[in-house]
């Protein structure tokens, strides 16, 4: 229900602002298709937000069942991976949010900051990336030695019978 919602709050953000043309609220001096676009964006997130909490209480439970059928018994690692996956999208939707608000302040403020959040989250997102793998490295070494072990003691077993 959640994504319903905020595909619907940015549908609003998308088609309604362009219809207001250029009204302007009294009192505040502010464009009505600016503050209804904002608005909606900011529902918009929030939204997106709540998705991706119920987004990561499923992959806690697909998680476990996947990890359960590759036969590890670590549930936190996995776990973490999936988190750190769920993080880089919301700092994917966060920092394709912020670009609509930057585009309206003045050039001299919106070059740098566009940059900086460019990089800020590409940061945030490489470091997240070597996390999930270094996790899966982890993961997969650890199933490989059990795989291996099974194959020695299947070595051994036919090395006896001989």
């Amino acid at each position: 229900m959640s994504i319903v919602m905020a595909v619907i709050f940015y549908l609003i953000n998308t088609m309604v602002p362009p219809l207001m043309g250029d009204i302007i609220i009294p009192g505040i001096n502010l464009n009505a298709d600016m503050l209804v676009g904002t608005i909606a964006l900011i529902f918009t997130a929030i939204f997106l937000i709540r998705a991706l909490a119920d987004g990561l209480v499923l992959s806690d439970i697909l998680t476990d069942i996947f990890v359960r059928r590759l036969g590890i018994k670590e549930e936190r690692s996995p776990r973490r991976a999936a988190r750190d996956t769920i993080y880089i999208i919301v700092v994917i939707l966060i920092t394709t949010a912020l670009y609509p608000i930057i585009n309206t302040l003045e050039p001299s403020v919106r070059d740098p900051l566009s940059i900086g959040t460019t990089y800020i989250a590409l940061g945030i997102i490489l470091i997240l990336i070597y996390d999930i793998g270094r996790i899966l490295y982890r993961i997969i070494e650890r199933k490989a030695e059990s795989m291996a072990d099974r194959f020695a003691k299947m070595a051994d077993r036919v090395k006896n019978r001989e």
